[in-house]
């Protein structure tokens, strides 16, 4: 069965935000683990039509938020269901939201950035086709944190 994007609920931004806890050094993506994102996360005027739930058999399994950036580039935000990370979806669900965002948005490069020590993402989105651009830090959840910025081109 094919994953689903739709634009996340009230509800959806909410379970996400209080129920998603990841384990060890990974809580670094919970939502609380920073208030300023979580506030943005749960406030629907600030996802707006940007942030997707993404189900797979009515299941929410994982979300994505999409900016446009520039003239078709578009930076992506995402993560999946805690109990479901490393357990070899990744390729799957990151596919689909490429498909999702070169049709609906017609774009010809997609940007993300991660954390530098989560070597489980950065090989994942290398093995999906994302290269490496650039290092930064980045103040964020309480300290400074270096940064990936990565790019896809459709």
């Amino acid at each position: 069965m094919a994953y689903e994007f739709t634009i996340m609920t009230q509800e959806q931004a909410e379970n996400i935000a209080f129920n998603w806890h990841y384990e060890g050094e990974y809580s670094f993506y919970d939502m609380e683990a920073d208030q300023e994102d979580l506030v943005e996360f749960l406030n629907p005027e600030e996802r707006g039509n940007s942030t997707f739930a993404v189900t797979k058999e009515k299941a929410l399994v994982a979300f994505i938020s999409i900016s446009k950036v520039a003239d078709r580039t578009c930076e992506i935000g995402l993560g999946m269901r805690p109990d479901l990370t490393g357990k070899g979806y990744g390729a799957e669900f990151l596919s689909a939201g490429i498909n999702f965002i070169q049709t609906d948005f017609k774009s010809k490069k997609i940007t993300l950035s991660v954390a530098t020590f989560n070597q489980r993402a950065i090989h994942l989105y290398r093995k999906v086709g994302f290269k490496d651009v650039e290092t930064f830090m980045q103040d964020t959840n309480g300290s400074t944190y270096e940064f990936l910025r990565m790019e896809y081109k459709c």
